[in-house]
């Protein structure tokens, strides 16, 4: 969700205010996500780079976090969606955590959209976490190497019970991954637009559809 600080820049904003108005794109979009049919929208919400970043601004993220999960709540539980999250979550605030779990547990029975937030995350992390969890199997004698195979790794990513992306969109014009579901994103096709997060909605997510469903997926063969 690139842009948000761009985009508060623009407007002579500080740049929580553009990650405030980025908080209402990810409801935008998780909406029309629901009307639209869309199983599964991932957002990259918090980075384990993102920690490098002046310590007032990540503090004000970890609030507003807080924030949107109280205020978006009963928004989910009407719309029907699902709330999970990926990553190093157990290094979030405790506040934050404990927010997290309780709206997790609360939208646990929704069918819909399954809106998942990528919070401490980070594709390289994710496979150390992956590998130490296959190397603590083989130390126990529950796995043996040669028994190790692209479900293998699969079934020790946080995404586990997450099918791959089919779709990622990059907002900002941004051309890079930026360590993003770095394994399941294989044969993901790729969107990119001009648009900062905070100005991107049900349109945009639209044209992106369109688009995705003019390409001719191959998976390596013909």
């Amino acid at each position: 969700m690139d842009g948000n600080g761009r985009w508060a820049k623009e407007r002579g904003l500080p740049r929580i205010a553009g990650h405030e108005q980025g908080a209402q794109s990810v409801r935008n979009v998780t909406e029309a996500c629901v009307e639209l049919g869309i199983e599964f929208l991932t957002v990259y919400a918090f980075s384990t780079e993102n920690w490098k970043r002046p310590e007032t601004e990540v503090a004000a993220l970890w609030a507003l976090l807080e924030h949107f999960i109280a205020q978006e709540t009963p928004t989910l539980m009407k719309n029907n969606v699902r709330l999970r999250a990926i990553g190093r979550l157990h290094e979030l605030p405790e506040t934050c955590q404990s927010a997290l779990n309780d709206a997790v547990a609360t939208t646990a029975k929704n069918t819909a959209t399954t809106l998942i937030l990528a919070l401490n995350y980070s594709g390289r992390t994710e496979l150390v976490d992956a590998t130490r969890e296959i190397c603590a199997k083989i130390a126990s004698a529950q796995l043996l190497p040669a028994e190790i195979d692209v479900d293998t790794i699969s079934r020790h990513l946080y995404t586990r019970e997450l099918p791959d992306p089919d779709l990622l969109i990059r907002t900002s014009g941004e051309m890079r991954l930026s360590n993003f579901l770095l394994w399941q994103l294989s044969y993901t096709e790729i969107h990119v637009t001009q648009k900062l997060w905070p100005d991107f909605g049900k349109a945009d997510l639209c044209d992106a559809v369109e688009e995705f469903k003019k390409r001719t997926r191959r998976f390596g063969g013909l």
